[in-house]
């Protein structure tokens, strides 16, 4: 990432004129001019994409007057709230009510997949990241997340047979990351190659060494590492999605470093 600072993109006023794209990236932001495309494409290429709201199909009706696509996007935003507040149930309903609003929002939807990890119920998590994976066949995340719900499902061995393989990641700390889901790997190598890199890359390092603990059921492992996330400077000030999820990680497993 060449950015920062990590703050929310806003939604231009000229969109470009064919929805709907994957709402993890830059491409739906891009405008008529070729500077304003150029610029675009670099700064999405510069964020994490758990930064940026879905979903473009929702959002284009929105902007456009859809008034349905607009209740759904208004639902997934008070989904990814209740989320952050640790009502991972209440998120849910949220997101399955934008679905309903405007079904095209499924595919997009990776924060319902999140919910569904936390809930327990990895078969439908899975088919939701698989779903996202199909329409943005470059999302590293989908993929490791997809891997964590099967992983429980099937064990670990027959998860990696079944493992999404996706294009190759702007971010070092998730390419490293998503060799060790698909290989196998140390990750306290992971923690190590990244402690003294950006706040950013840190917190990642953390999280999914903690997320990959948790698949080979070391769960004590996977509690030191959950809680470097939350308690790690981005994990504590930064307004990422993931971020969020760390806290709502530990808080459902009761964790805590006290």
């Amino acid at each position: 990432m060449a950015l920062i600072q990590y703050s929310k993109p806003t939604i231009p006023t000229s969109i470009a004129s064919s929805p709907p794209f994957s709402p993890k990236h830059s491409h739906f932001f891009t405008t008529t001019t070729s500077s304003r495309i150029n610029i675009h494409q670099i700064y999405a290429q510069s964020l994490s994409r758990r930064l940026f709201l879905p979903s473009v199909s929702g959002i284009w009706d929105a902007v456009t007057g859809g008034g349905s696509a607009r209740e759904a996007v208004a639902a997934v935003r008070r989904g990814m709230l209740l989320f952050r507040q640790g009502d991972v149930l209440g998120s849910l309903a949220e997101f399955d009510k934008a679905i309903e609003l405007d079904p095209r929002q499924k595919a997009y939807l990776w924060q319902r997949g999140l919910s569904l990890y936390y809930l327990d119920r990895f078969d439908e998590g899975a088919e939701q990241f698989r779903l996202d994976v199909a329409q943005n066949p470059n999302d590293t995340e989908e993929s490791i997340w997809c891997f964590l719900c099967e992983a429980q499902l099937y064990g670990v061995d027959e998860a990696r047979k079944r493992f999404l393989e996706v294009g190759r990641d702007p971010r070092p700390v998730m390419r490293e990351a998503y060799n060790m889901f698909k290989d196998g790997g140390d990750p306290e190598k992971l923690v190590a190659a990244f402690s003294r890199d950006r706040e950013s890359e840190c917190f990642y390092a953390s999280l999914y060494a903690g997320l990959y603990y948790e698949s080979q059921g070391k769960l004590d492992a996977a509690k030191v590492h959950l809680l470097a996330a939350t308690q790690s400077p981005y994990g504590l000030r930064s307004d990422d999605y993931m971020a969020s999820l760390a806290k709502v990680h530990c808080l459902c497993r009761n964790w805590s470093s006290s």
